[in-house]
């Protein structure tokens, strides 16, 4: 397969690259990338790095930000960082990337456990999960040529616990071979509208 991976070089995006790399052909998309420059947030860059790639049969977005900030702090603006990248950036990258899949192909999303558990300081995330979540599910009732769509919401993967281990007290650490599980049954099954979620 030609795998499309967005977000690539982060902490789960290098793992959905090892992983995938073994037995399959793996782009590497992202803000830094030199070879696939993309920033979700912008879809005429999303339009531009298609053009580079050509056909693919799977796209994986482990992209996207939102601010977290406590509810009194956040502002007007500090909503529309998520809106704008998390959210509309994961959405344009169906609208547009649906285009350039293969017949069959698939799109995975990815947002977390703050879409069912959220936790302090987490209302601009939580919401921009949540809102993920409903899209994919409404969306894969529309898709066309066999394009199949899921979003993989992972627990506090283990290399990012020590980042976010004082928001997330009690919460089970996921390790990084189980999250990419469902990365796995996403591009490989035959699912779709699925929210893949590895809380556990």
């Amino acid at each position: 397969m030609k795998i499309l991976v967005i977000g690539g070089t982060g902490t789960i995006g290098k793992k959905i690259v090892s992983h995938f790399s073994a037995n399959d052909e793996v782009l590497v998309g992202g803000r830094s990338s030199k070879d696939f420059p993309v920033d979700i947030a912008d879809s005429a860059t999303i339009e531009e790095l298609f053009s580079k790639t050509g056909k693919v049969d799977a796209i994986i977005c482990a992209a996207g930000e939102a601010k977290w900030a406590l509810f009194n702090d956040l502002s007007e603006e500090d909503y529309y960082i998520g809106l704008r990248s998390k959210l509309m950036g994961q959405v344009n990258l169906v609208r547009i990337g649906r285009h350039h899949l293969n017949p069959n192909g698939s799109i995975t999303l990815t947002t977390g456990i703050l879409a069912d558990d959220p936790v302090e300081k987490t209302a601009s995330a939580a919401m921009v999960n949540g809102g993920i979540h409903s899209f994919v599910q409404a969306v894969a009732l529309e898709l066309e040529n066999g394009i199949r769509l899921n979003v993989v919401a992972s627990g506090v993967v283990a290399d990012a616990y020590a980042k976010y281990e004082s928001y997330f007290p009690g919460h089970p650490v996921i390790p990084m071979d189980k999250m990419m599980l469902g990365y796995v049954r996403s591009v490989k099954g035959k699912g779709t509208g699925q929210i893949i979620r590895i809380y556990e």
